[in-house]
C-alpha cells in the first residue's frame, strides 16, 4: 500500500473527486477526515466513511465550511484528536456558478473566492502548522485545467483557480526553503464525471460536443484524479513540488485551448 499509516483530510468529499479520493486513500492504507459542508450532504458523507473503512483504515466524517477559520481550525484540531496527526491534505472543496463578467453581483464572487480560494489557504495553513511540527507532509490542491485555460462565463472560478496556482507554487517554495518536509502541488482535471456536470454529461449533444475536445475520447472518472492524487502523496513523488500535474486525457493540447 502506497499511504500505509498516513492521515489525510480531504475536503467537500462526500460526492464527486472527494469521494473517490477518500476512498482511494484509505485502500493505499490512510485514515481519512471525510469533510462535507452541510447538513444536506451529513448521509453522503457518512457512507464514504463506511466505504473508507471497508479498507480496515479509521475514518470519521466532519462538517466544516471551509471558507470559514474557525470551522478549518476544528477540523483540523478534530483530526489531530482522532489520527494522532495529519500529514496528508487534499484541497478538493470547491463550488462553481455560471455568469457573464460583467453582470457578475459581488455576491458571485466573493461565495467562489471564499470557498475555492479563501478555503484552500486556510486549510493549507492550519494543516500544514500540523505537518510543519511533525516532519512533514503532503499538500494536493484540487485545481483545474483552468488555472491556465480561460473559460467565458466562469471569470470568479478561474480567478480562484489562477490564484490556487500561485499560492501553491509560493507555498511550496516557501516551505521547501524552511525545511519544513512539506511538498505543495496541484491536481488539474479536465472534463470529469462527476455531479457538477451532470447537465452536460445527460445532453448527448453537448457530451459529444466536450468529448470530441478530448484526444482519449471520454469524460474522465472521479477515480483517474483519485489515483493521481494517491501517487502525489505517496514517497514515490517526494521529488515532486511546486508544480501541477494535469488530468485531462489531453484535453489541454487541443487548438483551442492550446
Amino acid at each position: 500500500m502506497l499511504l500505509e499509516g498516513r492521515k489525510a483530510i480531504v475536503t467537500g468529499a462526500s460526492s464527486g473527486i472527494g469521494k473517490a479520493t477518500a476512498i482511494r486513500l484509505a485502500a493505499e492504507g490512510a485514515s481519512v477526515c471525510v469533510n462535507y459542508f452541510s447538513d444536506k450532504e451529513k448521509a453522503d458523507a457518512d457512507a464514504v466513511v463506511d466505504a473508507a473503512k471497508k479498507s480496515g483504515t479509521n475514518a470519521f466524517a466532519c462538517q466544516a465550511d471551509v471558507g470559514a477559520e474557525a470551522d478549518v481550525i476544528g477540523m483540523v484540531e478534530q483530526t489531530v484528536a482522532a489520527f494522532g496527526g495529519a500529514d496528508i491534505l487534499v484541497n478538493n472543496a470547491g463550488i462553481e456558478n455560471q455568469v457573464p463578467t460583467l453582470e457578475m453581483p459581488l455576491a458571485d464572487w466573493e461565495r467562489v473566492i471564499r470557498t475555492n480560494l479563501t478555503g484552500t489557504f486556510l486549510c493549507l495553513r492550519e494543516a500544514g502548522k500540523v505537518m510543519a511540527k511533525n516532519g512533514g507532509g503532503v499538500i494536493v490542491n484540487i485545481s483545474s485545467v483552468h488555472e491556465f485555460i480561460p473559460w467565458p462565463g466562469f471569470a470568479h472560478y478561474c480567478a480562484t483557480k489562477g490564484g490556487m496556482k500561485l499560492l501553491m507554487q509560493t507555498a511550496a517554495r516557501e516551505l521547501a526553503e524552511l525545511k519544513t518536509g512539506i511538498r505543495v502541488l496541484n491536481i488539474a482535471p479536465g472534463a470529469i464525471a462527476t455531479p457538477i456536470n451532470n447537465s452536460v454529461l445527460d445532453d448527448p449533444e453537448a457530451r459529444h460536443t466536450v468529448e470530441a475536445e478530448i484526444p482519449i475520447g471520454r469524460f474522465g472518472q472521479p477515480e483517474d484524479i483519485a489515483a493521481a492524487v494517491a501517487w502525489a502523496c505517496s514517497h514515490e513523488a517526494d521529488y515532486v513540488t511546486g508544480t501541477t500535474i494535469v488530468v485531462d486525457g489531453g484535453m489541454s493540447t487541443y487548438p483551442r485551448f492550446s
